[in-house]
């Protein structure tokens, strides 16, 4: 397997921020889960929405749509992006008792929306914590993981396909 160069470390070998000046503006856009494995107490009180702190789901789409907006405030050496859109769903399972995130983002630009739709899943998945902590914090954060991209050199990608 040959091995990729990755393209955060100069030639120097130094971290640095990718020069993307001379790339083209595509539509790109990406998809990102994360789970949060709850107990059985606080799925009653999420889907009663009886929770002290307020609605929790709102809450946490509300800040993943946030945190989206500021990746580059974040990670180091994320560029900043105009997103076209940016989108958080969350859905409860009783099976185990889960809330499933999926976060997805669009723009139109030289770089990807991958860090953005993770950042959006992720934060949701702090918020939920956040919110149902009085109830339940035996809580776990689970699989975090990019679902799809798509744009850009390296086009087209999916969970599905790569595993």
């Amino acid at each position: 397997m040959r091995k990729k160069k990755l393209t955060h470390i100069s030639e120097k070998g130094e971290v640095c921020m990718v020069d993307i000046s001379g790339k083209p503006d595509s539509e790109r856009y990406a998809v990102a889960m994360a789970k949060v494995r709850i107990s059985k107490e606080l799925l009653l009180h999420l889907q009663e929405n009886t929770l002290g702190k307020g609605d929790a789901l709102s809450a946490a789409r509300i800040a993943g749509v946030q945190a989206a907006k500021r990746t580059s405030d974040i990670i180091p050496l994320c560029h900043t992006l105009p997103l076209t859109f940016v989108t958080v769903d969350l859905k409860l399972t009783e099976n185990p008792p889960t809330v499933e995130i999926t976060a997805e983002a669009r723009t139109h630009y030289k770089t990807g929306v991958e860090m953005e739709a993770l950042m959006a899943a992720s934060t949701a998945a702090l918020t939920i914590y956040d919110m149902g902590k009085a109830v339940d914090r035996s809580m776990t954060i689970e699989s975090i993981q990019l679902m799809e991209k798509s744009g850009g050199q390296s086009g087209y990608w999916n969970r599905m396909d790569a595993d």
